[in-house]
């Protein structure tokens, strides 16, 4: 069973294992649990033994716009529609926002125009060579 839940109140880093799939320089859990503690929205997945399986967040001024900056379920958990569920919740507490953005590769796009995004243009810099803050 998934349950979700929009705070880190009881959330530890031990939790957060299995994310950044990929990524040349992934965050460290505890990095991980300091970005969801800064972003403006989060909203997170878990599951029965209590582990964090995926997670949204989402940076915003409160007023008119905000910017969706990770989705991220993992390996073992995709498929379930636990990713769709966590935009859901998220564009529930974004609604009255002008505009929400967001930058995704271009095999994702189907997935997100499901949600009623639609493409645009955006520009981008990667700075791969280190991604954790401790």
């Amino acid at each position: 069973m998934i349950t979700y839940i929009d705070s880190t109140e009881d959330v530890t880093s031990t939790q957060l294992k299995g994310f950044f799939e990929g990524w040349l320089n992934p965050p460290s859990p505890k990095a991980h649990l300091e970005l969801l503690n800064k972003s403006d929205c989060i909203v997170l997945a878990k599951s029965g033994e209590g582990r964090i399986v995926g997670y949204v967040t989402a940076l915003t001024d409160g007023v008119l716009t905000a910017y969706v900056s990770f989705l991220e379920v993992i390996p073992e958990f995709r498929g379930r529609g636990i990713g769709t569920e966590l935009m859901k919740r998220l564009m529930q507490r974004l609604e009255k926002l002008y505009a929400i953005d967001l930058m995704c590769d271009s095999e994702l796009a189907p997935f997100y125009e499901n949600l009623g995004f639609r493409p645009g243009n955006g520009m981008m810099i990667r700075r791969y060579r280190s991604n954790d803050s401790d």
